[in-house]
């Protein structure tokens, strides 16, 4: 552990340092307060600011424009390492290619939260601001449905996120990587909605990424359940980071 901080401290400040990095919480900071504005101003629907926050952060709100800007922010972490030839400086190193490669996906998933603790933060404060913090919820949205929403929008970001994390590694190109993790996200529901006759659909990694329909007890196919989903997104997480460590040990980057 001692050896992979450093390494993953490392990974953020590359992030960190470059211009670029403000813009997502930048555009997030300004989609809440678009959506505060024309909520406020066109809406007649009452809100407290726990129902706001729920609906902002969820992957209707601003959970998929959240996942398009982690993708463009992140697809480069390994494929700008080869087209730049950085990573033969990398792997020179005393560390494995392993620890390497975790560090980068670490650092990826730390950005992500660091984006979701930001988008909650925002829209819990605009939400107060605009509605009041005295009456929190009118629609009966308690604490733990708005964390929890949270959390399965994080979740819907990290599936598209470690696809993008592979896709990088085995391209090795950021423009096709964004390409390919931007495709996927738009034509997700459409994937669904063409496949969901058969009966094999439901295995499929793009109807089981969004675990906030079942919030609703509205599974996208019958006989998948949240636990059937769940199983479904661990056990392609596993098979996407798999095949990414291979790859990126036996490839050859002379």
């Amino acid at each position: 552990m001692r050896k992979f901080t450093p390494l993953v401290v490392n990974e953020w400040l590359k992030m960190s340092k470059k211009k670029s990095f403000i813009v997502p919480y930048t555009l997030i900071a300004a989609a809440i307060a678009g959506m505060l504005y024309m909520m406020y101003a066109f809406s007649q629907e009452k809100l407290g600011f726990l129902d706001f926050a729920s609906m902002a952060i969820a992957r209707n709100g601003l959970g998929q424009m959240t996942t398009l800007l982690v993708i463009i922010c992140t697809a480069g972490i390994v494929a700008k390492e080869h087209s730049l030839g950085t990573i033969k400086l990398l792997l020179i190193r005393s560390q494995s290619r392993s620890r390497i490669l975790a560090s980068k996906y670490v650092a990826v998933l730390l950005f992500t939260l660091s984006l979701f603790v930001f988008s909650l933060a925002v829209a819990l404060l605009g939400g107060g601001l605009v509605y009041g913090f005295g009456s929190a919820s009118v629609q009966g949205i308690s604490w733990s449905e708005v964390l929890t929403n949270t959390l399965y929008s994080f979740i819907y970001t990290v599936v598209y996120v470690t696809i993008t994390f592979l896709a990088s590694i085995l391209t090795r190109s950021t423009g096709a990587t964004i390409g390919i993790g931007m495709f996927l996200v738009v034509l997700e529901e459409l994937v669904v909605a063409l496949l969901s006759r058969y009966a094999f659909a439901k295995y499929l990694i793009f109807a089981n990424a969004d675990l906030s329909v079942y919030l609703n007890g509205n599974p996208p196919m019958p006989g998948m359940t949240l636990t059937f989903s769940s199983v479904v997104i661990a056990a392609y997480l596993v098979l996407f980071l798999a095949v990414s460590f291979v790859t990126f040990k036996k490839r050859d980057v002379a």
